[in-house]
């Protein structure tokens, strides 16, 4: 049975940032309409079960109730079974159960931080990541009808190198006991309040380790960004040191926000390379532009780059493998044409 999976995180979009910054609110209603249109495209490819996260919005039972009210339910949608703990722990759960019941991706709706959450409950399960967050350099701005066709097309066609890539990822420890992962950057922050997880004051910037960096990528990332391009296909990362002195340079930390910073040293770092950094003072450690742990004075910081991330999908590659393999296809009975697609494709 073809099967996808639906996380969206309904606290996603709404962070502190939006008090120093022009970022973009979606409020958890069109949150739902983008969750309608991936499950009309995934059902109208073949896909019959759709999974979704449990939420304290219910943006899943929105979207199954409206679509029935409408008339227009095709596939079996499903709310999992788990408690709710209205932490990013929800999402690394569903996460789990979804590549447990057999789900062929995972759409996830949110930041940088949702789909770094994500990751860390899928093997295999490919992820393909939707922005509705603030900080979203990993997931794309993708409208929901089109995550939802590369979503079915991903599922039905199964594992292909041409559409899907196993993303990097920065793997941190901590006096050599691993802590933590983040997706796309890992920043050495001064700044020890934790209150509000998300980080914007640039001055208190000391250290930004990244696997991917450019200026059209808005956040902490794009400090070394403005310096020079990293590609998510390369195989290496980049630290970049801020201090008082050394080359200045403008970059968009923030939506409609760009930060002088100070570059003292910038360097690649190959992959599966270990980067110790003692401390000799207190910080914290932001994981994708969210404040998660603690450094002590004396700690000593491991950060590597490694090609252990989850694997994402490419969405304009996965939808030019379906038209190539004629999942957009049908005759007379669109539905038996598609299902003798997905027999022809699927990879058991």
């Amino acid at each position: 049975m073809p099967t996808i999976g639906i996380i969206a995180n309904p606290a996603s979009g709404k962070d502190i940032r939006r008090l120093v910054s022009y970022a973009t609110t979606i409020d958890n209603r069109e949150k739902v309409n983008i969750v309608k249109r991936i499950t009309l495209a995934a059902q109208s490819m073949g896909i019959d079960r759709i999974l979704f996260m449990p939420d304290t919005f219910q943006i899943g039972r929105a979207v199954m109730t409206d679509l029935a009210r409408d008339g227009l339910l095709e596939a079996e949608l499903c709310v999992l079974d788990m408690p709710i703990t209205a932490s990013y722990e929800d999402t690394i759960r569903a996460a789990e159960l979804m590549e447990a019941m057999g789900a062929g991706c995972c759409v996830v709706l949110g930041g940088d931080g949702t789909s770094r959450a994500a990751a860390k409950g899928l093997d295999e399960t490919p992820i393909l990541p939707v922005s509705t967050g603030t900080n979203n350099v990993y997931p794309t701005l993708t409208e929901g009808t089109v995550a939802g066709m590369a979503a079915a097309a991903a599922a039905i066609l199964g594992p292909s190198e041409n559409c899907r890539i196993r993303d990097k990822r920065i793997e941190i420890s901590i006096n050599g006991r691993f802590a933590d992962i983040a997706l796309v950057d890992a920043v050495i922050t001064a700044d020890l309040w934790v209150g509000a997880k998300a980080i914007w004051d640039t001055g208190k910037l000391r250290r930004v380790i990244a696997t991917r960096c450019h200026p059209a990528s808005i956040g902490f990332s794009s400090v070394a960004g403005c310096v020079g391009v990293v590609r998510d296909t390369d195989d290496f990362g980049v630290d970049a040191v801020l201090g008082d002195t050394g080359e200045r340079v403008l970059a968009p930390v923030a939506a409609g926000v760009l930060s002088p910073v100070r570059l003292s040293h910038i360097e690649r770092m190959p992959l599966d390379r270990p980067l110790n950094i003692p401390l000799s003072e207190p910080c914290m450690i932001a994981l994708d532009g969210e404040r998660e742990l603690r450094g002590r004075s004396g700690d000593v910081l491991t950060f590597t780059v490694t090609r252990r991330g989850p694997q994402r999908v490419k969405i304009r590659e996965a939808l030019e493998e379906a038209v190539a393999r004629g999942l957009f296809r049908f005759g007379a009975d669109p539905h038996h044409q598609i299902q003798s697609v997905i027999r022809r494709h699927t990879r058991y």
